[in-house]
């Protein structure tokens, strides 16, 4: 069982936390801690065995914890996702293929593609693809199909495994903190579109992807995690698209395992990650 724990920080509070937890006959086999000193803000993620009444447990520790917690306890159920595609297919094979062994901390319920390039794919996976284009549509159309296909499905997350399209806020809106986006660079460098494109006529040394919460603000919502790699003069935009495929797939599987695993906190626009 995982209790993470989001607060005005105060003294005394792990020492209260484990005093309830101590009570419900709960040992502490991991915990840490942050305490973001400007923010005065608290962040704890531990975990325990799996207690027998966790709405009691929520209640015991509530009395404890300031008024502002914010308190989730995951009893370890496998997230359920859906994916959105466009036409690149590495980041979808990855997840795919973690599916399929039971490594993706997931269960893939379906893909949602606006292009058809990648249902063969996911046919040979057994996994259900859902075609919704984009093509003689308004963006209000085009996300009311999406929507539509998303309804049947309790999905904990959606992730753009490079999925082309700008979401408009009203649709984001519905999905607080529950969409993660690959994106093709180091952010906040390179922006928006063809940031491999951007990248080479800028002459970079070094180029990288970034995984993170999908918000209003293109490109700008907390980010999970990130990578580079280095690169030189010798190679082409084509060579660079290339080369971060292979980050791209990596940086994103590597934000859904954090996620997937209750060690992402969300604070205003920032992330506190307790890896592994």
């Amino acid at each position: 069982m995982i209790i993470l724990i989001q607060c005005t920080d105060r003294i005394g509070l792990v020492a209260a936390i484990s005093g309830v937890l101590a009570n419900e006959g709960l040992n502490i086999t991991s915990l840490r801690e942050h305490v973001d000193q400007a923010e005065n803000r608290f962040f704890l993620r531990l975990e325990t065995a799996l207690h027998p009444d966790v709405d009691k447990l929520s209640a015991a520790l509530k009395q404890v914890l300031p008024a502002d917690a914010l308190l989730t306890i995951s009893t370890g159920a496998k997230k359920q996702i859906v994916v959105m595609v466009t036409k690149d297919y590495h980041c979808l094979a990855d997840i795919l293929i973690k599916n399929f062994f039971n490594t993706l901390d997931a269960a893939v319920l379906a893909v949602i593609g606006n292009h058809p390039d990648l249902k063969n794919i996911c046919s040979r996976f057994e996994i259900p693809f859902h075609l919704v284009s984009h093509e003689q549509k308004s963006k209000q159309e085009f996300e009311q199909q999406v929507l539509e296909v998303l309804s049947p499905f309790t999905a904990d997350y959606i992730i753009l495994a490079k999925f082309m399209r700008i979401l408009s806020p009203a649709f984001i809106s519905r999905f607080p903190k529950k969409i993660i986006n690959i994106h093709h660079s180091f952010l906040p460098a390179f922006i928006g579109a063809n940031p491999y494109r951007q990248a080479f006529e800028r002459g970079v040394k070094l180029i990288g992807a970034t995984a993170h919460f999908v918000t209003d603000d293109l490109d700008q919502g907390p980010i999970i995690t990130q990578s580079t790699i280095p690169v030189s003069h010798s190679l082409t935009a084509g060579d660079m698209i290339t080369a971060g495929k292979e980050i791209e797939t990596s940086v994103l599987a590597k934000a859904m395992s954090l996620v997937f695993n209750e060690r992402v906190f969300v604070h205003k626009n920032k992330t506190i990650v307790f890896d592994f």
